[in-house]
């Protein structure tokens, strides 16, 4: 078993334990996205970190959208619900990048696929470079926004 999944049941525990309806919540739901997981597809499997981490970042950005469509719809008590469990997940997250980490990587990459005389039209080779480098760390959205900036 995978030492995050550990630490995710251990801190569901402690939470229980400490009444943290919140943090209880919040665990529970991503373990069972964690498990929903591992029995999608033809057979089961034992997700690894880094498989548990694509799905904590998926849950985090969940949370994020929800947050902002409820307090679109003028929902704010929703909206700060969502953004309390996605702090709560993003503590199991890795640091996120900053945008000068991000544009750096972009960069490296533009010059490591020689993409820079292409330009749009490369945009999937340093996508396919890039993406590994920051998966759990950068938003999807962010890094195509900076590729297309540093291509076009």
């Amino acid at each position: 078993m995978s030492a995050l999944k550990d630490r995710l049941r251990a801190d569901l525990t402690t939470a229980i334990k400490a009444r943290d309806e919140l943090r209880s919540s919040t665990l529970r739901m991503v373990l069972t996205a964690i498990t929903n997981a591992e029995v999608a597809g033809k057979e089961a499997r034992e997700l690894s970190d880094d498989d548990i981490i694509g799905v904590l970042s998926t849950e985090a950005k969940r949370r994020r959208e929800a947050a902002v469509a409820f307090e679109e719809g003028g929902r704010a008590e929703m909206a700060a619900k969502e953004a309390a469990e996605g702090v709560v997940i993003a503590e199991y997250l890795p640091a996120q990048l900053s945008e000068s980490e991000i544009a750096d990587l972009v960069s490296a990459a533009i010059v490591q696929t020689g993409a820079a005389e292409e330009g749009m039209r490369a945009m999937g080779k340093v996508m396919g470079v890039v993406t590994p480098q920051v998966k759990g760390r950068a938003d999807g959205g962010a890094v195509a926004a900076e590729v297309r900036r540093q291509l076009g």
